[in-house]
Parts: structure tokens; sequence; C-alpha cells
């Protein structure tokens, strides 16, 4: 998951080496082409699977759907808040998301330690996010406000769709379906939604190398091979805890935006990032009561932990 969100991280920098490229089209083909070849990689277990899948298909569209629409809302943030803003509202909020969902339809319960470790790093995503908007009203005045204002607003839409097929996902994987052939028939017909959307505004892609190669890298490293992170992750961990992992990507994408792009960081966003790695620390390190049970080699059966399914390698930690 920390690898997956690192990658992702990448991404927001990367597409500001190929400013003639509108942010739908950059999201297009990002998602578009890495669900593609995630179904291409996956095919043979999404047919050995086609059964179970066609029995959960609302649980597919869903995330399908989700899929469609998350990276035309995120690409689009990013472009009118900032990389640092895009990041960090699409990525924050989606905790909380994924964290009712799994409150209201799966009934799940939120533990002190998620609730500390999201605090945190809701506090710290806040932080950045007015840090970011502190910046803007100081460098373009009020029309970048506005543009700050819009992207939160796409961020908050794109936060919202991210954890719903986190969600779907990891339903998917939890009814026995393998990792990836859950992932690859969600991002695969994903993939297929943002088609379209790739043919219409994806000609300034092929209208340089330097363009085909940013094209390239966004289907390819992060959301190809991140989401194949991602899915390995899903079938060891819950949907809100993948979120809350994933509180890393805002962090490198603010790192990165100030190193490479050259946007600046007030001293309150960097006191945000702080607190995303702390937030990081506290749902990462294992709890006093898994580590005793690790030392004398008996069974977890910490409050946090989830029973292992029979049949399947996947076991599932609860927050």
């Amino acid at each position: 998951m920390l690898a997956a969100s690192v990658l992702w991280g990448t991404t927001g920098t990367a597409a500001t080496f190929a400013p003639e490229v509108g942010p739908l089209a950059i999201g297009a083909v990002a998602m578009g082409l890495g669900g593609l070849l995630q179904a291409l990689l996956a095919a043979p277990r999404i047919a050995r699977h086609a059964a179970r899948l066609r029995d959960q298909r609302g649980t597919v569209l869903l995330g399908a759907a989700s899929v469609g629409v998350y990276p035309l809302a995120f690409y689009s943030s990013m472009h009118l808040g900032g990389v640092a803003v895009g990041t960090v509202v699409s990525i924050g909020a989606a905790r909380l998301a994924s964290a009712l969902i799994e409150r209201v339809v799966d009934g799940r319960r939120l533990t002190r330690r998620w609730m500390l470790a999201a605090s945190l790093g809701l506090f710290g995503t806040v932080l950045l996010c007015v840090a970011e908007a502190t910046r803007a009203a100081d460098d373009a005045g009020g029309a970048s406000v506005a543009a700050t204002v819009l992207g939160v607003g796409l961020g908050l839409v794109a936060a919202a769709t991210y954890a719903l097929y986190s969600w779907a996902a990891h339903r998917l994987i939890s009814r026995d379906i393998p990792s990836r052939a859950a992932m690859g028939a969600v991002f695969g017909l994903g993939g297929l939604l943002l088609l379209p959307v790739l043919a219409v505004t994806g000609a300034p892609l092929v209208s340089s190398w330097s363009n085909a190669a940013v094209g390239a890298y966004m289907a390819l490293v992060p959301m190809f091979a991140g989401y194949v992170l991602f899915g390995r992750g899903l079938a060891h961990v819950l949907a809100s805890t993948a979120t809350t992992l994933s509180l890393l990507e805002p962090a490198v994408a603010a790192v990165l935006a100030v190193l490479v792009v050259g946007e600046r960081l007030p001293a309150a966003g960097w006191t945000g990032i702080a607190l995303v790695i702390a937030c990081l620390a506290v749902l990462t390190t294992p709890a006093a009561a898994v580590r005793r049970q690790r030392r004398s080699g008996g069974p977890d059966q910490s409050a946090d932990a989830g029973p292992a399914r029979q049949g399947d390698p996947v076991r599932s930690s609860a927050p």
C-alpha cells in the first residue's frame, strides 16, 4: 500500500511536464489505459471467476463507474487547485468517506487507534490545504482562490469515488475472488468507460514525444503498477485502512511539487506533512498485543485482526 502511494504521489508532478495536455486527457490515459492493462493481465483469472463476478455484478459496476469518474475529478482538481491541494483533498477526504461506507454498509466498528491515526492524518491534510490556499491567494489573488475552491470541490468528488472503488474491490476480494480478478474486472470496465473521453480529449498526447512519454508513464507506472500493488494490499487490509495508508500520497505529492515543480509550501504545509507521517506511524506500527503474540508464536487474536479465509491466502485485518 505504501509503495503504491509513493507511485501515485508522482502523478501530479508528472502531469506538469505535459502542460498542453488537459486534465481530462491525463486522467483518461492514466486510468483508462492502466485499467485495460490490468484487465489484460488478469484475463485468465477473470475468465476463471466469471461466475462469481457475475453474482457480484452490482459491486463490480459500482466500482467501475467510480473508476471512470475518479481520474477526471482528481486531475481536474489538481489542475485548478494545485498539485498539493488536489492530492491532499482527494486522498484525505477519501479516508472519511471510506470509513463511513464501512460503518453504514458493513457495520464495521472504528477503533480508538484508527480514530487517532485518522485525526492526525486529516488534521495534517487540512493544514496542507490551508497552506496551499494561502499561497494561492498571495500569488494570484481572487481568481486563483476561486479556482482553488473549485479544485477542492472536485477533490471531494474524487475522494468519494476513490472510497467507493476501494470498498467495491475489497468486497469482491472478501467474497473469495482473487485480487487480480477483482481489480482487473473493476478497472478494466472503468477503463472502457474512459476510452470515449480519451478519444475526444487525447489528441495533444500524440502531438509530441514528451507528451506521449508522460501519458505512457502515467498509464504504466502509477496506474498499472501502482494499482497492482494496491490490489495485493487490499487482500490483507480493509478499504478504510488502505485509504488511510494512502495518506502518504499527498505528502509525497507536496514534496515533489516543491522540489520539482517549484511550488512554495509554507511552514503550516510542512507541519501537515509531519502529521501525515505521524498518522502512518500510528497506523502501521503493530499494537503491543500483536507484538506479544508474534513473539510467542501464537495466533493473532487482537481486536484489530480479522480471520483468515479458507482456501484463499488472504487475511483481512480491521483498522
